[in-house]
């Protein structure tokens, strides 16, 4: 038996707008956190202390945002028959794409003359911890009802 009734226009899932908000509100914090982190390198370990706070404030922000990205762009297969697949693969790789990424950096950074390990270490857990912060109540604070994608039939008529 077909359905007559037609496929609703918008497909979007009603996550993105919350997404998007989390993404805002994460890169205002980070520039929060890049300022508060830039000076307090700056007075504590000088020239290396500025530029590790800004390395590590990036790295947090990069991390925090390919999550966030990957979702919001899994997020356009949706009304195709592949999204369940697509959307998990799409955020997986954004998944391995960061820990690669990190491990990379790790590797780099680690004996960097130019870089105080301290201070990238205490801006990226200070930018990690800005954007849980962000999440929790970017989350907290959204309207999104629990059945939000689901489409209820039509009620019954006595014909």
């Amino acid at each position: 038996m077909t359905d007559p009734r037609p496929e609703p226009a918008d497909r979007t899932p009603t996550s993105n707008p919350v997404l998007r908000k989390a993404l805002v509100w994460g890169a205002v914090l980070a520039g929060a956190v890049l300022v508060v982190s830039a000076v307090l390198g700056l007075i504590f370990a000088g020239t290396e202390g500025l530029v590790s706070a800004l390395v590590g404030t990036l790295m947090a922000v990069v991390f925090m945002g390919i999550t966030a990205a990957s979702i919001l762009f899994a997020n356009r297969f949706a009304g195709s028959d592949l999204f369940v697949g697509a959307f998990f693969g799409i955020v997986l790789g954004g998944w391995l794409l960061k820990f690669i990424v990190f491990i990379v950096l790790v590797v780099v950074l680690r004996d960097a003359p130019w870089l105080n390990t301290t201070v990238l270490f205490l801006s990226l857990v200070a930018g990690v911890i800005a954007s849980l912060v962000v999440d929790v109540i970017v989350v907290a604070t959204s309207r999104v009802p629990y059945a939000s994608d689901v489409r209820l039939p039509d009620a019954p008529t006595d014909d």
